[in-house]
């Protein structure tokens, strides 16, 4: 596996997003809305990963109860799997809890959480991008 993004919770992506791309002297800033997590991302992709920049779209947005208690900064860790299915099944059979189901993130992934109690505390993301 390869990290793929780290996320991060922000208040207003677009000046996040702008704050990021002139630091990190990022070229290359994708946005994307993902009604069903409830979240505005801004992908910043760097030469060997990206950071994706969050902000909540609703009240209902696991995002904004995030932003609500913690602040903003870091969300989680996404890893990048060839087979998130086989994955899941071998992760399964070393009793790794998991948070919902298989569901589709940005850029078209399929991507599942995994309970951060399964990793010493942090909120780990499968993804696999289509092939």
């Amino acid at each position: 596996m390869n990290i793929d993004h780290v996320a991060i919770v922000v208040n207003d992506v677009d000046k996040a997003a702008s704050h990021y791309k002139n630091i990190l002297y990022v070229h290359e800033v994708k946005f994307e809305t993902i009604a069903t997590e409830g979240v505005k991302l801004a992908i910043l992709k760097l030469n060997n990963a990206r950071i994706e920049l969050m902000e909540p779209i609703n009240d209902d947005s696991p995002i904004k109860k995030f932003l609500e208690k913690n602040g903003e900064g870091l969300h989680h860790i996404a890893l990048e799997t060839n087979n998130i299915n086989n994955t899941i099944q071998n992760m399964n059979n070393c009793a790794i809890k998991f948070l919902g189901n298989v569901r589709t993130g940005s850029e078209n992934t399929k991507i599942i959480f995994i309970h951060p109690k399964s990793f010493h505390g942090v909120l780990l993301e499968l993804c696999e991008y289509a092939k």
